[in-house]
């Protein structure tokens, strides 16, 4: 590394050098960097003038220290009792190689002056330095620290016998029993819980056994067991789950009860056979996260007064719309609370029960014993509720009591499927709703999207590429700061942490109700409510974006089936 007694080059000239960039944006670029308090390689990744990548090369260069390409990271780096695994991430550094006399350690950030002395101080080694990026030196820090030194030891700790597909049942279920694979079972529990995972993923192949986490929305590959121990561990979930083991033709759901890092989980529990065995899909329902009060979903002031005077009507339909996964329980426990208060009976049907609401009657849903949304609505509205909560509106018989209820009186939300607020109007008419009756009870739908959060650890200033703006519809963005995550330890590298709700209200106006008596197409009832105010999803998305919040990339990926 350059020291104070040798001037390093300058950045800039560096890369102007390397013709990455031209002096006069260098110099746009320093006025920049000192208008927004960034460094000088910040404000050039933020202009579009140079990539993250081109900007640490030449960082590297001006430091005199040997740039690495992401793949000559070790694929298992050499772990050090002197560095600990949570040191190492926040500072994003990784030991890539070791010896008697010395280790080499790969940093994503060659300016900061005080790393190298940490390390050199806490090393008793001499310590040689070298640069990589920081995506993936956290990766390769997972590869040394991550879950799959964990697992590793678990899988020597079994032994060959895993049990293979036409093991009898009894010996399957004592395999099931043995520690190394309760301990497999709670390691990927454990560890998607950490990673704030909504679901885990167990597929078998032909060779190999995959396991992923679902994270913000998105799929992650994570350290899997030896093929051979796939029957072994799909014996010990479905015994948890209370499945029959026995049976491995058809397709069986099942519910898990279980604590992990201090919390306490429901987990729905899905098998399926494929050719090369069963595939499970544990849901991980957390009671603790899954509530949040009504001021805290995200809505624009806007948009909160309009949805709240909708659920504060005595009758009438409010809906809420979206894919699996996009919030929607969430916010009607939102609206539910909101409204709470003594002299109204609220009445839900639910499946599962995700979290109990303080004087609320809550009912799960029982199919095994005919206890259907269907079934359960039609006797609830024998208990004078004034409120009803149907978890989903799956079928016409489901659709046709809600609106009975609506029509004699009670306010009835539930939520549906449909990529826009609008298209609910076209999927109850679907499901053979009469348009008239449609027209006569619903108040409102509420289409809703999770987009990930940019991480505020790794923040930095973003200038997205002109054609993805068109895509999403902006034309002029001159005057408007836009941020990404460059990834870090807290993101594990991806520039997202969390997630935050975009909304779309449709309110059914009179004009509206005409509409849809005569049968409207979703894109006229759309081309209405738009004429009227309505905020589209990707205007609410791109309002978070220009608050710093999210991407644009984030947004086209999440919003692509929605209405323009």
């Amino acid at each position: 590394m350059v020291t104070a007694s040798a001037a390093p080059p300058r950045l800039g000239t560096l890369l102007v050098q390397a013709g990455v960039v031209a002096e006069d944006a260098v110099a746009e670029a320093r006025g920049r960097a000192a208008r927004e308090g960034l460094r000088l390689g910040e404000a050039l990744v933020a202009m579009g003038a140079a990539s993250a990548d081109e900007v640490l090369r030449a960082l590297a260069l001006q430091q005199d220290l040997p740039y690495l390409e992401p793949d000559a990271l070790p694929s298992t780096p050499p772990v050090l009792e002197a560095l600990p695994a949570r040191y190492l991430r926040h500072a994003i550094a990784c030991p890539i190689a070791v010896d008697d006399a010395a280790v080499t350690i790969a940093i994503a950030d060659p300016t900061d002056p005080r790393l190298p002395d940490e390390l050199r101080q806490t090393v008793p080694l001499a310590v040689r330095l070298c640069v990589a990026p920081a995506p993936a030196i956290l990766a390769a820090l997972e590869r040394a620290h991550g879950a799959g030194t964990a697992l590793q030891k678990i899988v020597d700790g079994m032994g060959e016998d895993g049990g293979g597909a036409d093991e009898d049942v009894e010996h399957l279920r004592d395999l099931a029993f043995e520690a190394p694979v309760v301990r497999l079972v709670t390691l990927l529990i454990d560890g998607a819980v950490a990673a704030d995972a909504s679901d885990i993923h167990i597929e078998p192949f032909e060779d190999t056994l995959r396991v992923r986490y679902r994270i913000d929305g998105l799929l992650y590959d994570q350290e899997a067991p030896p093929r051979r121990l796939q029957a072994a561990l799909t014996s010990r979930i479905k015994l948890m789950a209370e499945m029959n083991i026995a049976e491995r033709r058809l397709p069986q759901d099942g519910r898990i009860r279980v604590a992990a890092h201090g919390r306490r989980l429901d987990i729905r529990v899905s098998t399926v056979p494929t050719i090369h065995g069963e595939s499970i899909v544990m849901r991980l329902l957390d009671r603790s996260s899954v509530f949040l009060p009504f001021d805290r979903l995200g809505f624009t002031s806007a948009a909160a007064q309009a949805f709240e005077a909708l659920i504060r009507r005595p009758h009438g339909i409010v809906l809420v719309t979206g894919p699996t996964g996009s919030g929607k329980t969430t916010t009607l426990y939102a609206a539910l609370d909101k409204i709470n208060r003594p002299d109204l009976k609220i009445i839900t049907v639910e499946d599962p029960v995700e979290y109990l609401l303080p004087g609320v009657n809550q009912i799960p849903v029982r199919p095994r014993i005919g206890l259907s949304f269907a079934a359960g609505l039609r006797h609830i509205v024998r208990q004078d509720p004034d409120v009803i909560m149907v978890g989903e509106i799956r079928d016409l018989e489901t659709a046709e009591i809600a609106i009975q209820a609506a029509l004699t009186g009670h306010l009835v939300l539930s939520t549906l499927h449909t990529s826009d607020a609008p298209g609910a109007v076209a999927r109850l008419q679907d499901m053979g709703c009469e348009p008239y009756l449609v027209a006569s009870v619903l108040s409102g739908v509420l289409a809703q999207r999770l987009v990930r959060r940019v991480c505020g650890a790794c923040r930095a200033p973003d200038r997205p590429d002109p054609a993805r703006l068109l895509a999403l519809g902006v034309t002029d963005a001159a005057g408007v700061d836009l941020f990404h995550g460059t990834g870090c330890g807290e993101c594990r590298g991806t520039g997202y942490r969390g997630r935050i709700g975009i909304y779309e209200l449709f309110r059914v106006t009179e004009a509206a109700r005409r509409l849809i008596a005569r049968k409207a197409p979703a894109d006229a009832l759309r081309r209405h409510a738009v004429a009227r105010g309505m905020t589209s999803l990707r205007e609410d998305a791109w309002a978070r974006a220009r608050a710093g919040l999210t991407t644009v990339e984030e947004i086209l990926r999440v919003t692509q089936e929605a209405g323009a």
